[in-house]
């Protein structure tokens, strides 16, 4: 039987807002059944994940973390031509989180993704100021402004990339597990412009989502049955979809990652 010596298990982190959380079930369940992961990289909310988990914060201080985000916490109104939010209330979650580490502090290696928001180039960051680009992962265009990194206004990396399974091929991948954190397309009336604009988000969104995903060798898609972005309230229901999601998924993985037979060798 062959022995293939050279192994890049990526795990591909989708964004989402409040959805994101799930991501943290998704680990967790992954640390319980020992899955190898050589690299993790994420967009948006999937960014800030990978960085805390990758950093070392164990999984239940994570879902903590999680039940202290509330939109007001993230809510500070803003009259710049970019935004309408400043973003400083946000920047200051992630600086504390983050306890001002890098990099080179990762016990598993990440990547982060951003958009440049001026020449609409999708870009993926292994090095740099770790706050500064996961704060402009986490930006999404027109709510909280670009940050400015090299000369370049950086926002979020799910515009281009939801799902990054194609950067991951990039950076190595031999197999890619994805998590398809999706969209909240919601069934109902439309009655006025804000719920039209949200709605055609959502569609669109969830379509790129499908087509990103499906590059991965398995795909983890928690259910989050009307759970829209901004239910940072649902914070507990949503991680345990991600939990329900990734046990589901197990024996693909296991199947499909060749990890019952000893095929890979690090």
């Amino acid at each position: 039987m062959p022995i293939f010596k050279k192994r890049k298990i990526v795990l591909v982190l989708g964004g989402g807002s409040a959805r994101g959380f799930a991501n943290i079930g998704v680990l967790k369940v992954l640390e319980q059944e020992r899955i190898p992961i050589d690299l993790i990289i994420g967009s948006s909310l999937g960014a800030l994940t990978a960085a805390l988990y990758s950093l070392g914060m164990p999984t239940y201080r994570m879902e903590e973390a999680a039940f202290k985000f509330t939109a007001d916490k993230l809510t500070d109104l803003s009259i710049s031509k970019y935004s309408l939010l400043k973003g400083k209330k946000l920047a200051k979650l992630i600086e504390i989180l983050l306890d001002k580490k890098g990099f080179s502090d990762m016990r598993v290696p990440i990547a982060i993704t951003t958009t440049d928001i001026e020449t609409g180039e999708e870009l993926v960051h292994t090095k740099g100021n770790l706050q500064k680009l996961v704060l402009a992962s986490c930006s999404w265009p027109g709510i909280f402004p670009p940050v400015e990194i090299d000369g370049r206004k950086l926002v979020d990396g799910g515009i281009r990339n939801s799902i990054p399974v194609k950067m991951a091929k990039q950076l190595g991948a031999t197999k890619t597990i994805a998590v398809d954190i999706g969209f909240c397309v919601k069934k109902g009336k439309i009655e006025n412009l804000f719920q039209l604009f949200i709605q055609s988000i959502q569609i669109l969104g969830e379509e790129l989502d499908t087509y990103q995903s499906m590059q991965a060798d398995v795909i983890i898609k928690p259910k989050l049955y009307n759970i829209d972005q901004l239910a940072f309230d649902k914070s507990t229901q949503t991680i345990r979809d991600g939990e329900d999601a990734t046990k589901a998924a197990i024996p693909e993985i296991r199947k499909k990652l060749n990890l019952d037979f000893g095929l890979w060798k690090s």
